[in-house]
């Protein structure tokens, strides 16, 4: 009776370090067949660039910095470059971008443009006029990027003909891309842009995370930088994990650690005018 038992026992026990086995080498050939995350993007970013410290252009009787005086490009050159491009010329005490009918960034004079001083928590306004069917856009909290355009890692405030460039009825959702929306993420709600060949008011607000776009004085765009909300918008953009890993991998940490970028307006290879460009900072 007692090795009857004691033989039980010893099969029992057999059986269970065998079933012990043979779960570690499941799971051991299960994470084996798993796919491996993907590896975060490499890039490289442009840190010794010209720049300017905004506190040395002049401020307003409300207390905002002049950063374009109406006659030179101080305080401007182009994005990833020490000059400003040639496409871009000063019009009429405005800053205009002469189209060159490739479109975005196409010209060999071309590119978007900066203003040289990293701004952190600020309110930016100015004023647009775009020709017929032309397409442009503000964007802020930029890092310059090697061989990356502007808006891998900005997010952008639309400049756009609605009527008139296609642009107006694409996207995921109706008006993402029409004049003062969060380019390909939230429309501008009311739309109230005034027709090409007119000029638009716009400022856009960005204070601790907190957002704003307004266009021609009504408050158009709202939202918040680096929470889930940010995520689940770039989540359902052409700026996706998915669809473009190191566009999602830059925006999601838009301003970089020190969450601050450059200001900067875009060539998309039409005629588009700029004017009253000033900037209250509110560190």
């Amino acid at each position: 009776m007692k090795k009857t038992v004691l033989f039980a026992s010893a099969a029992l026990m057999m059986g269970v370090f065998a079933s012990c086995g043979g779960g570690q080498k499941a799971e051991q050939a299960a994470e084996a067949a798993a796919p491996a995350e993907a590896a975060a993007p490499t890039y490289e970013l442009m840190t010794n660039l010209p720049t300017v410290d905004i506190k040395t252009f002049p401020q307003d009787k409300e207390g905002r910095y002049v950063i374009f005086d109406g006659k030179t490009f101080n305080g401007w050159r182009g994005y990833n470059k020490e000059n400003v491009p040639g496409a871009w010329t000063i019009e009429d005490g405005c800053i205009k971008i002469n189209g060159s009918g490739r479109g975005e960034a196409g010209a060999e004079n071309g590119g978007d443009l900066i203003f040289m001083s990293k701004l952190q928590n600020f309110e930016l306004e100015l004023e647009w006029k775009v020709g017929k069917g032309s397409n442009s856009g503000i964007f802020y909290l930029i890092q310059e990027v090697k061989d990356q355009p502007a808006y891998i890692s900005a997010p952008e405030c639309q400049v756009l003909d609605n009527e008139n460039h296609p642009d107006a009825k694409l996207g995921a959702e109706l008006g993402i891309r029409q004049s003062s929306s969060l380019y390909d993420m939230i429309p501008a709600k009311p739309q109230n842009a005034k027709p090409y060949g007119e000029w638009n008011k716009v400022k856009i607000l960005c204070y601790k995370g907190t957002v704003a776009h307004y266009q021609n004085d009504q408050n158009v765009v709202e939202y918040h930088l680096w929470t889930p909300q940010w995520d689940e918008l770039l989540q359902k953009s052409k700026f996706s994990k998915e669809k473009w890993p190191l566009a999602y991998e830059l925006l999601s940490n838009c301003g970089g650690a020190n969450h601050e970028g450059f200001i900067g307006l875009q060539d998309h290879g039409d005629d588009v005018w700029y004017r009253n460009i000033t900037v209250k900072v509110l560190d």
